[in-house]
């Protein structure tokens, strides 16, 4: 009863007017309740010039912030209002709460009930030149993985994720299903420990990207840690 009381707040609120949002949908997420709470909301409309509807009025500075994205806006649309959420509360003099989180809202499938997914230290750096990134590298022979492994001083590997299905690493192309698999192989070469950056094309779904978030985020070990910066191509 509880899932359905929140999933009809989500779909009726208005700004005089009815709205419906799709929340993204998520697999056994790891934040399940969130307390002390204020909500934003970016809806899907047509009617905007860049098809976004963002409406805060009910946030306050001091609480955990669920911000629910419609899962059918790109990024291109999504990442300018989940900035200006985030520097919004950065940047807050009074009444700053150093606890407080952001997270997005998901429907955890597994559950049937809402999940929750942190992105308060998350940065956000877009219009990136993905031509730019060392990613000239062959795959999965052990030779050019020692090599990956000694030129990268701090370990560093990019992913570039081109859609929901396939990223790049290196010259590679895979499939996100053998993500773990590429993943083990770095780890056997570099023993010290490898530290993801991720790259995301704009052009990717509010869903696909919690999809890979989550699939990434359950991959991390004292072997593999994720960057907070996230470049947007």
């Amino acid at each position: 009863m509880r899932y359905i009381y929140l999933l009809i707040i989500l779909c009726c609120f208005s700004c005089n007017n009815e709205r419906v949002l799709y929340l993204p949908e998520i697999e056994n997420a790891e934040i399940t309740e969130v307390l002390d709470v204020s909500p934003a909301y970016i809806f899907y409309d047509e009617t905007q010039p860049d098809s976004t509807l963002l409406n805060r009025k009910n946030l306050i500075i001091t609480t955990n912030w669920l911000v629910n994205i419609d899962k059918r806006l790109t990024l291109e649309q999504a990442i300018p209002h989940i900035k200006f959420l985030q520097d919004k509360k950065r940047n807050a003099e009074m009444h700053k709460n150093e606890d407080a989180k952001n997270y997005f809202t998901c429907n955890d499938t597994r559950i049937g009930n809402l999940g929750f997914l942190e992105f308060t230290d998350v940065l956000y750096k877009e219009n990136i030149k993905i031509d730019t990134v060392y990613h000239k590298y062959n795959m999965p022979t052990e030779e050019n993985l020692k090599r990956i492994a000694g030129f990268h001083a701090s370990s560093t590997i990019p992913l570039i994720f081109k859609d929901s299905n396939h990223f790049e690493i290196g010259e590679q192309e895979s499939n996100i299903n053998k993500l773990k698999n590429e993943l083990d192989k770095l780890t056997e070469i570099n023993f010290i420990g490898i530290h993801l950056q991720l790259y995301f094309n704009n052009n990717l779904s509010f869903q696909d990207y919690i999809t890979i978030k989550r699939r990434v985020n359950s991959l991390t070990s004292d072997l593999i840690s994720v960057d907070l910066n996230e470049f947007i191509y």
